[in-house]
């Protein structure tokens, strides 16, 4: 309702909230599975309804990860967007000088950030941006009790190398599971990995002889299943295996995965929640914005008889 005086009172329109150009700066979209429902989940929430979200563009000469987060780094600076939602680069061997290089020149820029399921440092220290994913520590400690009560004693934890500062969470909540079973963590049993690399696998089974993995990611752990299997394991009669995500092909291994499922639609739409928050209040403290997970239980692991 709007008075003018002289004239009488006037039913308006509701203010439409001002509309706002975000960056995606993922360069590794389709690397890995749970950010594209998560890009997914942005998209469709509510309040993403007036604002525009931009994948941006990479020039065909980007050669690596690290170029094309780059570019569109600089591209989303030349854009004037009003903040991004950045997926910190992983796998490559420069990662960590790159993520800190991308951050620093949106800070000039004064550009509010958004992290997507990681942090640009190891954990557990923490940059000063809301990060939005899930706990990390408590799903380790959750999805390795899977593999201790059907009676795994000696369970390793396996990553690849670069791997995302989540990893080095989860191996956190691995080691505390395994405390709570007074079980003591060997240090032998976390390894960085190729998981594809049958012939350093066959080494560590025969050095460590563990009965189960917990793998990082459902990726790493598909692909530490088929390395087990050329070695003659069963699965799970021989090795229990483990992983996080809940990808599409977790379910589609030879042996379906066990695995912690992340709410990756729902992470999208808080994600555009918080940047609103950020733009509203940019001087509140960095958040970490941790949404709840589900153990989805299949048939890689069962009791050990």
């Amino acid at each position: 309702m709007r008075r003018k005086a002289g004239s009488g009172t006037f039913v308006c329109a509701p203010l439409q909230p001002e509309p706002h150009e975000f960056g995606l700066l993922i360069a590794d979209l389709g690397d890995g599975e749970i950010l594209e429902p998560i890009c997914q989940g942005m998209a469709r929430a509510g309040e993403s309804r007036h604002q525009a979200l931009l994948w941006g563009n990479v020039s065909a000469s980007a050669k690596s990860k690290e170029q094309q987060a780059l570019e569109l780094c600089r591209y989303f600076i030349s854009r004037k967007v009003s903040g991004v939602f950045f997926a910190p680069v992983e796998l490559t061997e420069r990662k960590d000088q790159i993520n800190i290089e991308i951050a620093t020149e949106l800070d000039r820029a004064g550009i509010p950030v958004v992290l997507l399921d990681r942090c640009i440092y190891h954990f557990p220290d923490r940059s000063h941006y809301d990060l939005v994913g899930i706990d990390n520590v408590r799903a380790g400690i959750k999805i390795t009790q899977e593999v201790l009560n059907a009676g795994c004693r000696r369970p390793a934890f396996i990553y690849r190398p670069g791997s995302a500062p989540t990893a080095a969470a989860r191996a956190t909540g691995y080691r505390e599971a395994l405390w709570r079973k007074n079980l003591v963590p060997e240090p032998g049993l976390v390894l960085e990995l190729d998981p594809s690399d049958v012939n350093a696998l066959k080494r560590f089974m025969r050095a460590a002889r563990p009965d189960a993995f917990v793998c990082a990611n459902d990726f790493t752990a598909g692909q530490l299943m088929h390395s087990a299997m050329a070695l003659g394991l069963q699965i799970p009669d021989d090795l229990c295996v483990v992983g996080f995500d809940d990808v599409k092909y977790a379910n589609l291994l030879p042996v379906p995965l066990t695995t912690v499922r992340q709410p990756c639609a729902d992470i999208g739409a808080a994600a555009i929640t918080a940047m609103l928050q950020r733009l509203e209040r940019p001087a509140i403290t960095g958040r970490d914005i941790l949404l709840d997970f589900r153990i989805v239980v299949r048939q890689s692991v069962h009791a050990k008889k």
